[in-house]
């Protein structure tokens, strides 16, 4: 049992360093427009090999509809619904270390409202067994239930903790995903909103 949570800390390390890889000098081309001095419409960011590396559109400088994250290798990370600014609606997150061939495990399901989660989380290990199932209320914990990597259920305290952590965990593992979605948009200042491209590491 040991040898198996160590190999699962280890895919779970692997992983982030997939994402964590992407900080390397490369070269980026952004695809975008500015309106009235504000980001507007279609947003896509390219890697140096024309990969598509997120996705998304603005609406007078704030996000909209849906972005989406892939790392260098083509791998979907990162799936975040926007409505006028604010996350609004199911995020999705992946697992970004997977075999040739074969679809990303999913890590992260979660209902957001207002840029709150609000509803139903739920979260699986890198194995594909479930991890959790947590409700929230406007961004608070209202209830958990969670199990450890081999499917034994934790105690109501051991579960919301559990929660606690992992609703930290997913907030860096997103950080990391979209860390070379870089836009510089002015605002306040009609005329000056610029679309910039990252350059090495951030």
């Amino acid at each position: 049992m040991a040898a198996d949570a160590a190999r699962r800390v280890r895919v779970i390390a692997l992983g982030l360093a997939a994402l964590a890889a992407v900080a390397h000098a490369e070269t980026y081309s952004v695809r975008g427009a500015c309106r009235d001095g504000y980001a507007h419409g279609v947003y896509e960011l390219r890697d140096a090999a024309g990969k598509l590396r997120a996705q998304g559109a603005f609406n007078r400088g704030a996000r909209t509809s849906s972005f989406i994250y892939w790392t260098a290798n083509g791998v979907r990370v990162a799936h975040v619904p926007y409505d006028d600014g604010a996350v609004a609606g199911t995020v999705a997150l992946w697992y970004a270390q997977t075999l040739p061939g074969r679809d990303a495990r999913q890590k992260l399901e979660a209902a957001y409202a207002k840029g709150q989660r609000h509803g139903l989380t739920r979260s699986w290990f890198p194995s594909g067994r479930p991890r959790g199932e947590y409700t929230y209320e406007g961004g608070t914990l209202t209830g958990a239930k969670a199990w450890n990597a081999v499917g034994v259920a934790l105690a109501d305290d051991a579960a919301r903790a559990q929660a606690m952590r992992d609703a930290a965990g997913d907030a860096e593992y997103f950080r990391r995903a979209r860390r070379h979605q870089v836009l510089t948009n002015v605002a306040h200042a009609p005329g000056r909103c610029a679309l910039v491209a990252p350059r090495g590491s951030r």
